[in-house]
């Protein structure tokens, strides 16, 4: 791990005091992991009990492999996850050391006392910008300084913008986690100023889009200006004003969106909706314009038109998106098209037309003439590239990203700078000649990568591409020819031959051929030679994903469906037809037979063996602090950004820094006037004001009072036991007032509620019920979605029948969200229960919305529950608007009567199993549960007559049915082998 710059030390001596409880706030980039690990490797002994939390599994990972790096490797980071027992975890906590741990378990071994919490040296915790009052986080503190007011705690957290929501979200986050100091270290402080200095070695490279591409751009810029003024004149009652286009290009923009209108989500039409989802939609597509090629976002543009006329039923849409219908959008589509191709008349066919477009073939034939290009070209010698396979009236433009040609010329001067650079190096000298390329995504970063593996360095600029491009167009001819077959027959061979696709290759005009198939003369084997001679001192290209060889074909392209960005969802068609390309082979088995020819044997080295630094192109995408490894790791003289990154630039900055004496080349790549380069200075901006804000309000922040809890003889213990005795006099209980919660439910924020409001929880594994509250009150607590997955497949039923058998008050409790609409109307909302059906005769009209798959649910779910109540009388429902109300409500149903007693809970509903409650086979248990025939009152029978899960898939039908049943039986057996769901 490289070394600790100036500012990374005082940072740690600001956090170092192992009896303070702080949060450090730090800009993205500069290195916020190195700073933990450093902090947990002061602690890594077996006399400190060190628990890491909130951290994902990347980033546990991650933290382990820095320390082994840095000599924590006895024992090092241990993890303790799901998959860990009850046992283990024991132990692990005794053997003290550094632990990382979910919240969840935390929060659970802190209640049974698993987790001797006396005993922490300390907890740190990432991601401190996601603490609230309802956070296992929250929760966490309370319990650990319940018994520990001597051990530390140190917040982390890299994310200004998301702190500077709401009011005065700095004091809340200390108020929860109980801090008392906070450090505040930007971009600007002088301390990181005084060790980063100013950097002066980034390059700018901009370069101006091309003309169809500033037409689409300005176009999809004015669409989602008119969305956004749609919005705004549909909803004058909500704050809106933060909504405009510069808030729009980032993606938190559509959670803000969402957020405003989640209270009158409900009551807002159609029309609104739409509008909310197009913004999404324009954001991706200014987006897609600057990292797909031409052809691939065509392809998106084609889905979203299909996706916006006829829905998933194939009815057509009644609500479309109001931007389709703009002039704007028509500049947008046409110029779209016009990027990859123009159409015209179909002419007829000149003896100019060959057969034959392969470069590598005109080159053997011009050595064996004896000319040379410029020969050729001087004596206009025709040379026709239009390729066999495309229409005549399809004229192909196949325009290129600009950036690309830029990323050439900047590998073109690195490679003549090392060569001057070379006679001077030393072995000495830190750092490779590896060029770095990064890019935003893993789709950019293979499509880049295609592109420098296949790219002509003779062609002039905007032509370099045009072999990967063809080969796109081929397969986008191909996509849109499968698109008319309504019902597509791979095995019909009549029918590829009647279209021009034949697996040899030879077609028609509409067809697809494999290059270079048939025997090649002895002039094109030796141009072949000479091009694997010549590519055998170019440079290699590794990472984004697997690049070809350039002596075979190139990859398939296929139209974009979600690419590995992950960022925002797109049509099930365009998915279906990503998925559908890929189980074709006939335009691959050429390319696939090339491959399985080849003799790698000869050539292992050449295909498999280790590269020098200065025949490597590393192309990557931008991760998060492992990005610090990985320069440590290849060490670059030479970073070329395709996107522009301020995290990116700062680790480099750091990286430099780290490393004395290295000479580091960044090349930055902007687009002028895109929103490229709109949301790079929006973000500077908005990070330096979030900073900035937050610097105000610690200065003027007063210190949170911290509560401490009342003992078990304070005022939590005293209640009222009857009016009736001594005119409602309060006496003291002997025991303090207690919830039996389930432990599957501590991922909500209700078991931490209950504990804030002084009562104390006690997690078990139970049978049935959620929520024991008395001898005599049980509740099975279920949030929308989960009300509504109930209802589908038949447990909310199962769920009130054992509650009615086992307990006098049975409850079922349906609980909203905090910040959503108190209503049922909201249920009509939900994807998971609203499913297009064929309820509707064909001639019929159905109502409004119908025709989206937009059921009117709300009624539906009334009379499921009407029924539910009429078949369980004893069974009350009860609303609560949110956890909050929930734990008020419990407060006041277990008023004037006894507490529960956990171990009779435990075995209520599990008689045939003694140890039912201690999480033994809890997960086989839930898995037979979801089997039809299988119910809570035989679900122990079952268990204790097959040993597993497998052996109860492998039984005969005869066999299943004298455990269950016959008719129950038979509907376990034809689930398990048939997928029958029927009941």
């Amino acid at each position: 791990m490289a070394a600790l710059l100036s500012f990374h030390k005082d940072i740690l001596e600001d956090i170092h005091d192992p009896s303070a409880s702080e949060l450090l706030l730090i800009a993205r980039g500069l290195g916020l992991r190195r700073i933990v690990c450093k902090l947990l490797q002061i602690y890594d002994s077996p006399h400190n009990l060190v628990l890491l939390v909130n951290a994902s599994q990347e980033e546990e990972s991650a933290i382990g492999e820095e320390l082994g790096i840095m000599g924590c490797r006895q024992p090092g980071l241990r993890i303790v996850a799901f998959e860990t027992g009850r046992k283990d975890r024991q132990d692990l906590y005794k053997k003290g050391g550094l632990l990382s741990i979910t919240s969840q378990i935390l929060t659970v071994d802190m209640l049974t006392e698993d987790l001797p919490t006396h005993l922490i040296t300390g907890i740190i915790m990432l991601h401190a910008d996601r603490v609230t009052p309802t956070s296992a986080e929250a929760f966490i503190v309370r319990l650990y300084r319940q018994k520990n007011t001597a051990g530390f705690l140190k917040a982390f957290s890299d994310d200004p913008e998301h702190i500077t929501n709401g009011l005065s979200p700095l004091r809340s986050i200390m108020k929860e986690l109980q801090l008392f100091k906070v450090h505040i270290y930007p971009r600007f402080h002088q301390k990181v100023i005084d060790s980063l200095g100013r950097d002066r070695s980034v390059l700018q490279l901009t370069i101006n889009m091309t003309e169809y591409m500033t037409e689409i751009h300005g176009a999809i810029v004015q669409c989602m200006t008119t969305t956004l003024s749609e919005l705004k004149r549909s909803n004058t009652n909500l704050d809106l004003d933060d909504l405009n286009v510069d808030n729009a290009y980032f993606r938190s923009f559509d959670t803000i969106v969402r957020r405003q209108l989640d209270p009158v989500w409900h009551k807002v039409g159609p029309r609104t909706k739409q509008l909310v989802s197009d913004l999404a939609t324009l954001r991706r597509l200014l987006n897609y314009l600057l990292t797909y090629d031409a052809l691939a976002f065509h392809a998106y543009l084609e889905t979203l038109i299909e996706s916006n006329t006829v829905n998933e039923a194939g009815n057509a849409r009644h609500n479309q998106s109001p931007w389709m219908l703009t002039d704007a959008a028509h500049i947008m589509f046409e110029f779209a098209k016009r990027r990859c191709y123009t159409i015209s008349a179909p002419a007829e066919a000149t003896p100019q037309d060959h057969d034959l477009d392969d470069e590598d073939a005109w080159d053997a034939l011009d050595e064996a003439e004896g000319l040379s290009g410029r020969r050729r070209a001087a004596m206009q010698v025709p040379r026709v590239k239009r390729p066999h396979w495309l229409p005549k009236n399809i004229q192909p433009v196949l325009e290129e990203l600009p950036k690309w040609s830029l990323v050439a010329a900047a590998l073109q001067e690195i490679e003549e700078e090392m060569i001057r650079r070379e006679p001077k190096m030393t072995f000495r000298d830190p750092g490779t000649n590896t060029v770095l390329i990064m890019t935003s995504s893993l789709r950019t970063s293979q499509l880049l990568s295609d592109f420098l593996s296949s790219m002509d360095p003779d062609e002039p600029q905007g032509e370099q591409g045009r072999k990967m491009m063809q080969d796109k167009l081929r397969l986008y001819l191909w996509w849109k020819a499968k698109l008319s077959d309504n019902k597509p027959d791979r095995n019909d061979g009549a029918k590829y031959k009647s279209r021009g696709y034949q697996p040899n290759g030879r077609g028609g005009s509409t067809g697809a051929r494999a290059a270079g198939e048939g025997e090649l003369s002895e002039a094109l084997k030796k141009k072949d030679r000479e091009r694997e001679a010549r590519s055998a001192n170019r440079r290699r290209v590794r990472g984004g994903g697997p690049t070809a060889a350039p002596s075979t074909r190139e990859r398939q392209s296929v139209p974009p469906g979600e690419g590995a960005n992950g960022d925002g969802q797109t049509g099930g068609e365009a998915d279906s037809i990503a998925e559908f390309l890929a189980t074709q082979d006939v335009f691959m088995g050429n390319a696939e037979a090339d491959l399985s020819n080849a003799d790698f044997g000869a050539d292992f080295d050449e295909n498999y063996g280790l590269l020098q630094p200065e025949q490597t192109v590393l192309v990557k995408a931008y991760s998060d602090d492992s990005d610090e490894q990985m320069l440590s790791e290849v060490q670059p003289r030479y970073i070329i950004m395709f996107e522009p990154s301020l995290e990116f630039v700062r680790r480099v900055e750091v990286y430099k820094k780290a490393n004395p004496g290295l000479g580091v080349r960044i090349y930055l790549l902007v687009y002028n006037y895109s929103c490229e380069e709109a949301k790079y200075l929006a973000g500077v901006r908005r990070e330096k004001e979030s900073f900035e804000k937050l610097i105000k309000e610690r200065g003027s922040m007063l210190i949170p009072i911290m509560e401490q809890r009342r003992s078990e003889q304070g005022e939590s213990l005293i209640k009222t036991i009857s009016s009736r005795i001594a005119g409602g006099r309060k006496e003291l209980s002997s025991e303090p007032s207690r919830v039996i919660v389930d432990i599957r439910e501590f991922r909500s924020s209700l078991p931490s509620l209950l504990h804030a409001s002084d009562v104390l929880v006690v997690p078990v594994t139970l049978t049935v019920g959620d929520y024991i509250l008395t001898p005599d009150i049980c509740v099975e607590r279920k949030s929308i979605p989960d009300l509504i997955s109930s209802f589908n497949n038949g447990r909310l039923y199962t769920q009130c029948e054992t509650m009615s058998a086992h307990y006098k008050q049975p409850i079922l409790l349906i609980e909203w969200e905090e910040h959503k609409s108190f209503s049922l109307e909201t249920i009509a909302d939900t994807k998971s229960y609203v499913k297009p059906t064929g309820k509707y005769p064909a001639k019929k009209k159905p109502p409004p919305g119908a025709g989206d798959g937009a059921n009117v649910a709300s009624p539906l779910i009334q009379s499921k529950l009407v029924l539910l109540t009429l078949t369980f009388p004893r069974v009350r429902i009860i609303w609560s608007s949110s956890s909050y109300a929930t734990a008020e409500i419990f407060k006041d149903l277990k008023m004037h009567h006894p507490e529960p007693d956990p171990t009779k809970a435990i075995v209520v509903g599990a008689e045939e199993d003694p140890d039912a409650g201690a999480g033994v086979n809890t997960a086989a248990e839930e898995l037979l549960r979801a089997f039809p025939g299988i119910t809570s009152k035989n679900v122990k029978h079952v268990m204790s007559k097959v040993g597993s899960v497998r052996e109860l898939c492998e039984l005969e039908l005869s066999k299943v049915q004298d455990i269950l049943g016959v008719e129950p039986g038979k509907a376990c057996w034809e689930f398990i082998h048939r997928g029958d769901t029927k009941r």
